[in-house]
Parts: structure tokens; sequence; C-alpha cells
């Protein structure tokens, strides 16, 4: 596809105004310059225009850094070599050396589907608001994946190099990777595992330079955890507003079920804390006064004649249409300015081989000519409409000699042509029209701020600008200039390399060592205050390892914490609340790991379930399934029982674990595991750091659930108790919407159902802890659990106290007879060998 870019101007020797202390990695979905291949085969650069390269490029030259990109043209193979930079180059990317650029080899079909298929198909138009214009497909996503893939394996041999390069000089020094824009949201997950997994020192950092939407905007697209877990990867996330930063903590908050803190702009994932920041891209003001300062005029008008402009991408993100139809209805309501007002818009073609741009472009030269035949006088056109790229010195010169600039997107990130044309702005001072919906609308106030789908209010608005008296203009313009130049985009690159603390500033903290504070008993209030009441039971579900126990190297090992004992030995004593404890583990394996006897117990995920009072429930398995399993132990012993990975035969269960494997061999193993599973004839489930092998019937944690909350309390329980769950993913469909629940998982990368995160156990103990407290709370009642009631231990305390057997339905339980035994297991039970 090609894409039609303003010319950039040739300029002096930028000096980078401030001392980075790190080698820096850019990342940007393009190189920093354009390759072009001549007549005779040989590549060439061509300087790129953009604030981006403008302000980055000269300190990734001067920091001997690295930058990683897309070449722009499409190769059977790899480039072999990138060419420096012409001697006579004065683009900001001219001391670049070759050494320092890593051009990325993506294949045209795979560049295809991820560029205009996701990240121009789905991404611009739902991050921009439009979701009506958004197509989600499983093969444009699956080439994103691929691309990021890609270069964040890139990325990863950049950071290995670079780290060995300076780990004899300054051990100590530690690299700052920056992830650019929204080509690269999923880079991040890929170069956090393998950098925790190396330990490589380094720092991750990411800017969006378009919107980030609200909750019930990403929540539409199917890959939305994957993509926010992939932004919060790094360590620093930056955006161009305020508002952009609390749209995505939200996001975090209710999709991935986060910890967050909004008043200092922390995430928290995985035990992880993430900063975010807003960092207001600026331009790089001192040049385009330079430039209109020297450029000459290229407007032909007459003195009197008054121009409005305005400059975009030809694209539906820009409000084009709404604008004509604004300069339409301004000739129409103020006749006055007809043949004393033109309009000019330049339009750089964009995406050109993307059916909607088309028909963007049929819509304007539609609505332009009409609007041309309707007014047009002999020596007067209303509208100039300049469909083409201009040079940098003839829009300095537009800016400049324009007298309104009508900057009116539908949504825009930040939008630089206001700035720019603020820049410009060096003789009689012009009027700044723009809309909310950029990010610039919430920055320079003293424009004229105007709702672009207001068609009237924009051409009254105009009318304005217009008639706007010089004093008022000097006052306004004056301000916003003075704003630009000292926010410029040397200002945005050095706060946010300082944020990231990668700047010589005398300071002893890293800005990013501030941690989100520790859970306290304070934050459940906010998870379960409205799901835990005076009056309803509590059923707590809750798994065994890695939630009520640490996971180990080896199941034996994971014991669950005293206290956590003690915690839920006093709730199993309360009237109103019942615990099940569901786990993968045999039922008397995980019997025995607990040790409490008024609590239900389930096994091998739930296809043995044990009541306190003895009543057991046992689902039936195939016979055969027996033998094959034995085969399947034996062949992953022989095959990948080595090198730390082990296989653990639990009955009706199997689980090769690999934990404990090298992380250079793991792949390679786990490979080699799932492709034995599934030759032997099973269906492998992924565990933490495991396979397991489930026994081929309909029956999974959330069945089992669902079951014992049936048996525990009759059949419309749903009324009259509450459930809070926590544990893995297994159980988390089939409570949702039924029970408030927890992932726990301390890693950052699961996708999840559940409606809140947990790290690890201790939280877990920290949310039994809340509840007992709530629990205590209550009124002292004598109701006993029907289950528990029934027990043989407590029949005999019945005729000292006189329990309720309240929330019980017999007639249910009579009709679950066929799956429950007194204490016997069922005949069609699988009994280990």
């Amino acid at each position: 596809m090609k894409e039609f870019k303003m010319v950039s101007f040739s300029q002096p020797e930028i000096m980078v105004p401030y001392q980075i202390t790190a080698p820096l990695i850019v990342l940007s979905n393009r190189l920093p310059f354009i390759l072009e291949r001549g007549p005779d085969g040989r590549l060439s650069r061509k300087a790129s225009a953009g604030g981006l390269v403008t302000a980055v490029a000269p300190v990734v030259t001067e920091c001997k850094g690295l930058w990683i990109g897309w070449s722009g043209i499409h190769t059977k193979e790899p480039l072999k070599y990138i060419p420096e930079s012409d001697p006579d180059d004065k683009a900001p990317t001219a001391g670049l050396l070759s050494k320092q650029v890593v051009a990325v080899y993506i294949e045209e079909q795979l560049y295809h589907a991820y560029y205009n298929g996701f990240c121009n198909g789905t991404l611009w138009p739902l991050f921009h608001s439009m979701p009506d214009r958004a197509v989600f497909k499983a093969h444009t996503w699956e080439a994103y994946c691929a691309v990021n893939k890609q270069f964040a394996l890139c990325t990863l041999d950049a950071l290995r190099k670079t780290v060995k390069e300076h780990e004899q000089e300054k051990p100590e020094t530690c690299p700052v990777v920056w992830i650019h824009d929204y080509q690269l949201l999923l880079v991040g997950t890929t170069v956090r595992q393998v950098i925790e997994e190396e330990k490589l020192n380094c720092k991750l950092g990411f800017f969006l330079h378009i919107p980030f939407p609200s909750w019930d905007i990403v929540r539409l697209c199917p890959w939305d955890d994957q993509i926010l877990q992939g932004i919060l990867a790094c360590d620093m996330v930056g955006f161009h507003i305020e508002d952009y930063c609390l749209n995505f903590i939200d996001c975090c908050s209710r999709r991935l079920g986060c910890r967050v803190d909004r008043n200092n702009m922390l995430v928290e994932l995985a035990g992880r804390t993430v900063h975010v920041k807003a960092h207001p891209i600026g331009i790089p003001f001192d040049r385009f006064v330079q430039l209109a300062e020297t450029t000459p005029k290229f407007l032909n008008h007459a003195e009197s004649e008054k121009i409005i402009l305005g400059v975009d991408r030809l694209d539906y993100t820009k409000g084009l249409v709404h604008r004509i139809l604004s300069f339409e209805r301004l000739l129409e309501k103020y006749p006055e300015h007809i043949e004393k007002v033109t309009f000019m818009q330049i339009s750089v073609p964009s995406r050109t081989d993307v059916r909607e741009y088309q028909q963007l472009k049929e819509e304007m030269d539609q609505l332009v000519g009409r609007i041309n035949g309707r007014f047009t006088k002999p020596n007067w056109s209303p509208v100039k409409y300049i469909y083409g790229g201009v040079s940098q010195e003839q829009l300095a010169s537009f800016y400049r000699d324009s007298a309104v600039a009508l900057v009116t997107p539908l949504r825009d990130g930040m939008n630089l042509v206001a700035k720019e044309y603020v820049a410009c702005q060096i003789k009689e001072p012009g009027v700044l029209i723009l809309s909310p919906f950029a990010g610039a609308g919430g920055m320079m106030h003293e424009a004229l701020v105007v709702n672009p789908y207001e068609i009237d209010k924009v051409a009254d608005t105009i009318n304005r600008a217009l008639l706007m008296p010089l004093d008022e203009r000097e006052v306004r313009m004056k301000q916003l200039r003075h704003r630009e130049q000292q926010m410029d985009v040397n200002h945005w690159m050095s706060s946010f390399l300082a944020t990231m603390g990668a700047l010589d500033d005398d300071s002893e903290v890293d800005p990013l060592s501030a941690k989100m504070t520790p859970l306290t008993l304070d934050d459940f209030d906010q998870y379960l205050n409205n799901h835990i009441d005076t009056i309803c039971k509590l059923s707590l579900i809750l798994d065994y390892d890695g939630t009520l126990a640490p996971l180990t190297s080896h199941p034996d090992l994971a014991i669950m914490p005293e206290e956590t004992k003690r915690v839920l030995e006093r709730l199993s004593n309360m009237p109103d609340v019942n615990i099940a404890v569901i786990s993968g583990r045999s039922l008397e394996n995980v019997r025995k790991m607990v040790g409490l006897d008024q609590l239900t117990y389930a096994g091998s995920h739930g296809i043995e379930i044990l009541h306190p009072d003895g009543t057991k429930f046992v689902h039936p398995v195939p016979f055969d399934y027996a033998e094959e399993l034995r085969e399947l132990v034996r062949e992953l012993e022989k095959e990948v029982g080595h090198s730390g990975a082990w296989v653990e035969h639990k009955g009706v269960l199997l689980t090769y674990h690999y934990r404990e494997t090298p992380a250079n061999q793991r792949e390679e193993l786990v490979n080699k595991a799932i492709e034995i599973f599934e030759k032997a004839g099973f269906e492998p489930h992924e565990a933490h750091m495991a396979i397991e092998a489930k026994p081929p019937v309909k029956w999974d944690q959330g069945r089992a659930c669902i079951h014992i909350l049936r048996t525990m309390y009759g059949a419309d329980w749903s009324e009259r108790v509450r459930i809070v769950y926590a544990g893995t993913e297994a159980a988390m469909e089939a409570l949702s919407g039924i029970a408030c629940t927890f992932r726990v998982d301390s890693s950052p990368t699961v996708r999840t159902a559940a409606n809140f995160r947990l790290e690890g156990p201790d939280a877990v103990l920290t949310m039994l802890k809340w509840i007992e407290k709530q629990m205590n709370k209550r009124s002292p009642r004598i109701t006993r659990s029907p289950r528990l009631s029934r027990s043989p231990k407590h029949q005999r305390k019945q005729n000292m106290l006189d329990y309720s057997l309240s929330f019980e339905d017999e007639e249910d339980t009579k009709s679950n007879n066929s799956y429950l035994t007194n204490g016997r297991q069922s005949k069609f039970t699988l009994s280990s060998k």
C-alpha cells in the first residue's frame, strides 16, 4: 500500500538538551526513515516527517541506542543491510548509523492482514470510539499476534546485545525499551516473560499516540484482555491526556479485575505495579517558527479575502464531511462572507486501497463540487480543495497566512495541526477553532472549542472567529503560543524519559519505585460489600493449590499456612457459612492437606465429592480409561520425564509438571508432551506450569460446584445463598453471574472470566479475614447448615440444641440419590492401581 506523506524539510543539526543515562531501544511500526530502491537496485534513505522522529532519533543516536521497525518495503527475505545516511543529510536521523537500526522482516500477506486488517480495520476505529466501523476477524487477530511476536523477538535479541555490551563497563546499566503506538500492543507480553525468565535488567515503557476509549467501547473487542495485559507488561504507560489514562485504568479494573489507585494512577497486576501517566506530545516549535519566518507566500488571494484552513489526513475520524457542511451553513446564515472568505482544505491521501477511504474521497469530491457549484462567483470560489501532500515550507506558509484554522476531528489522540498553526502565527494572529474530541481540545483553552457534530454552532463559531477584534486575537494567541513553546516535543521526550528514570537529574530515587499499597481488609469493602448481606447464608468455594496453599515444586510441599487453617476453622463453625475445597488432587489427599472436619471436599476436579455428614458422590468413569491412563504415564515418563519434569498419577487424573524445567528447554518438552497426550487420545488441559489429562466425562469443576450448591441448599438455593469462589479458571464460567469470583494467579497473562484477581494465598487469607469480620457483625444465631446437622457428630448434640434445618429441600436431595452413597464409593468408581 502506498502512503502519501508530507515532505519533510531539511533542518540543522539537532542538539539533545538533556543527558540520558541508559541505552534506548525504540520500537515503532515503521523505521524512522523511508527506504527507497533506486534503478540500480540499491537502497537509499529518504527523510520521514513527524514529531516522533524529530524528538527521538537524535536521542537514540547520542545514547548509542537502537531503533526497531518494519523497513517499509516487502522483500522475499530479511534485509541484509541498511544503508547509511547521505553525507549531506540534515534530517534528525542523519547520525543514526545502520548498526543502530533493526529492520523487522514481515511477509507481505501477513503484513496486510496485520496492518490493514487488524490495526486499521479493528483497533483504529475502536480506539477512536467508532465501533460500528470496526471489524473483528480471527485471522487478522492471529496476524497481529504473529507480527507482534516477531517484533518482540527482535527486541529481545537487541536487548541481549545491549546488555552484553554494557555489562563490563557499567554492569548496573538498565536499558529502556520504549514501545510506540497501537500497532505493537502485545509486544510487551513476550518481552516481559523472557526478561523475567532470563533475569535481563531493563525497563519497559509504552506510549499510545491515539485515544484510549472508555470501558464500554474496549469491551467490544473479543481480545480486549490480551490487549490490556500486553500494555500492562510495561513498567510505565503513557497517554496524551488524563482522560485516556483514567479510561485505561477503568478497563484494567473492570475487565482484568486489577487493583487500581486512580489518585496516583497506578495499576497492580500479578504483584507488579504499573505506572500510568499523561504525557501530552508537542511539536518542534522553534523549527515551525523558523519555517514561518523564512518561507515565501504561497497563497494567492486578495488582501481583503480571509482564508479558513483545514489540514488533515483523509480519514473518517477527522470530521471532514461535517466541516464542509459547516462552511456551507456559514455561507447560508451569513451571506456577507460570500466573496470575502475562502475555505482551503488540504487532505493528505491515506490508505487509498481501503474501500471506506475511497468512499470518503468520493463523498468529499461531491460535497466540494456541490458547494462550489452553488456559491461560485466569476472571480471567487468558496472552497479550495487540495488532495495530496504539500511540503512543510508550503504548510508553514498556509498556517501563517490563514485567518482561521478549523481543527474539528470527531476523535483524535492529540492533533498536532492545531499546535503547528499556533507556532506559525508570527504576524497578525489568527483564530484557532478546535474540537473538544481531540486531545489538544482539553489543553488549548484559549481556542474556540466547538462540537463538530453541531453544524449550526460550528458555522456561528466561524463567523465569530472571522469578526473577532485584534486585541482578543492577540491575547488568545499569545497564551497559546507560550504554552506550546514550553511544552514542545523535547519537553514531551524528556518528561517521558524522566518518568522512566532514564535522565541524569541528580535524583537518587527511581520514579518507578513507587508501589501500590499492600492489599488490606479495606480493599474487600469494594469487592464484597454489595455481595455479602446480613441475612443470606454464605458458601465459600476454594481451590487448594495456589489459593489456600502456595504453589511449590512438588504437591507434597504445598502446605496451607497455619493462620489460614485457623480462619477456615472459625468460619466453618459459623452457622451461616459453609465451605467447600475443590482441587485436582485426589479426595483423600485434599482432605489430608486441609485437615478440617466440617468442610465439603471435592477431589479430582470434582469427580469425587464428600460432604461433612459422610455423604459421598462419585462420577462414573469408563473402565477402559484406567489402562489408557497407565499407558500414557509410561510414555510420558519415558519421553519427557527428565530435566526437572515429572508425571503425577492421581487415580483418575494425570498431571505432567514442568515447573522445575529450565526455561530454555521448556517449550520443546511441553510441545512433545502435548503431542504424546494427543497421540494417546487425551485432550491436554493447561494448568499452571503443568498439563493435565482429565477423564472423558462431561464433568468439570464448574459442574461440580453447582452440584455441591444444589445438594447443600436445595434447588432454590440461589435466592437465599451468596457464593464466593476463589481459585483457577476451571469453574469461572459456570459460576459467572452466580458467585463473586476471584482468579488467584501470579501470572500477568491469563484470560479470566473472574470478577477480580488475587495474587496468591496471602491475598486469599486477607479475603477470608474480611469475611470473618463481616460475619461476626451478625446477630448470634444457632441455625446450622442442613448437611452439618445430619452429621453423626452433630446429631448427638440435637438433644442439647434445637437446630433449624432452614434452606433444605428434601425432595431435591432424594432426586439425587442415584448419585449419592453414605460413606461408600459408587460401583462405577475407578480405583487407583
